[in-house]
């Protein structure tokens, strides 16, 4: 049983009888105590999808849930199902637009290392690789000789997702970026 200081984002665990999904944790250290750190986790029922939030002590021991990984890929959209297959056994999994909406932002058809948590057996979430490569469809002119400053543009990606990226970047261009921060890391290496 780890602590709630250890525990991280997209881990399944067991609380008031039910398994939660953490989707956002937040750190706080209270002025005036001696004591240590408090985590807001805000967490989703796997059964029933509804929200909950609750503060953990640093040291607080959080039971875990049996959680399952399984490496995907990006199969097809049915309405407002995506549906993603599984790497090994061709299973399917399907999950409703609105919640995975954050996630959609980063996937196309060409996406590597995507996984689905499973608790028992139900795809409750969709694990991002660090980084992803997407290709710009809108942006200013690339200006040359700016590769020098450290002035940014907006792009909007395949994907509909906007990130600000160096001026030296044109339309067309395939790029990385980081998955966690939304943000350009590099141009993707051409292969």
């Amino acid at each position: 049983m780890p602590k709630a200081s250890e525990v991280k984002k997209n881990t399944a665990i067991e609380f008031n009888n039910n398994v939660y999904l953490i989707r956002d944790i937040e750190r706080s250290v209270p002025q005036g105590r001696s004591g240590g750190s408090l985590y807001r986790m805000r967490m989703y029922d796997v059964a029933t999808g509804s929200k909950l939030d609750h503060t953990f002590k640093a040291d607080e021991m959080i039971n875990l849930a049996d959680l399952s990984r399984h490496e995907v890929s990006f199969s097809y959209i049915d309405g407002d199902e995506y549906v993603f297959m599984d790497i090994a056994d061709y299973t399917p999994y399907h999950f409703n637009k609105d919640s995975i909406a954050d996630e959609i932002l980063f996937i196309n058809e060409e996406t590597q290392g995507l996984q689905v948590l499973t608790v028992d057996g139900t795809p409750v979430a969709i694990e991002l690789p660090a980084n992803v490569e997407l290709v710009i469809v809108e942006t200013d002119p690339s200006i040359k000789g700016a590769s020098a400053s450290a002035r940014t543009k907006p792009a909007i990606l395949s994907t509909g997702l906007s990130v600000q990226v160096p001026e030296y970047i044109a339309n067309g261009e395939k790029i990385k970026i980081n998955t966690a921060e939304h943000k350009f890391m590099s141009r993707a290496d051409s292969k």
